[in-house]
């Protein structure tokens, strides 16, 4: 079989079951790993697949959401210079709002030991990580808990935002750009979101550069909201200068 016959074949596969994986498909068509993945990137490049960790999915779907597992492996290291980065963001003695995320969940990892902070969070990997932290009054958001980011949603996470206002919210999104906010797939994660945003005096964004430009089902913010963008060096100067000129502050870490 020939390279765009195999494509093609993946294309199609990739848009009856929602997703691809590599190892199935070198499986599939005999070929190796790095084979399949020269055709997710020529796939990708052509705008018809959205490569993700581990394989691919068609370009349209606005609804796909990573695991959480997933989530955590994919670009690692861009995530623990954000999270370091981050860290100058925590007020002294301040009160602070982690929203669900993996490099939330970096930062909250990283919070030095002699740090005295008030933390509210609805994510409980986030929570498990600060509970046993000597210098923090941990206050855990109650909901339903979304399997997948292990998240509170719902009519009680949303009560319990409207009644506090916090100094800093360090939020994470699925994808950001200028013209369609900070998105996220899930509506239920997406109005959480929103109100941990209006909860708080100064908000401030976690997410690396491969979700620049990336639109997905919810909207929960517009990057006008959006006081400091904390990212990676694969954003552009130029890109960072637009964002810029649009009112966000851009430390590409």
């Amino acid at each position: 079989m020939y390279a765009p016959e195999r494509q093609q074949e993946i294309l199609r596969l990739a848009r009856d079951g929602g997703r691809v994986d590599v190892v199935s498909l070198a499986e599939e068509f005999q070929v190796t790993a790095e084979t399949i993945r020269r055709d997710l990137k020529a796939l990708d490049r052509a705008g018809l697949l959205r490569r993700v960790h581990g394989g691919a999915i068609p370009a349209g779907r606005l609804d796909f959401e990573p695991d959480l597992a997933e989530r955590e492996s994919t670009a690692a290291d861009e995530k623990d210079r954000i999270a370091r980065a981050a860290l100058a963001e925590l007020p002294s003695d301040g009160t602070v709002i982690l929203d669900a995320g993996s490099t939330v969940a970096r930062l909250a990892a990283a919070v030095p030991v002699e740090a005295s902070l008030t933390v509210v969070t609805h994510s409980l990997p986030i929570a498990a990580r600060l509970a046993d932290h000597p210098g923090i009054q941990l206050h855990l958001v109650g909901g339903r808990v979304r399997h997948r980011t292990r998240a509170a949603v719902d009519a009680w996470a949303l009560r319990a935002y409207g009644e506090i206002r916090a100094d800093v919210a360090l939020v994470a999104a699925n994808g950001f750009s200028a013209e369609h906010g900070l998105t996220t797939p899930d509506l239920a994660e997406a109005a959480v979101k929103r109100a941990a945003v209006a909860a708080a005096r100064r908000v401030v964004l976690l997410a690396d550069s491969a979700k620049y430009g990336q639109e997905h089902f919810a909207r929960f913010a517009a990057l006008t909201d959006v006081d400091l963008l904390i990212t990676d060096s694969g954003l552009g100067p130029d890109d960072a200068a637009a964002l810029e000129r649009g009112g966000t502050e851009v430390l590409r870490a």
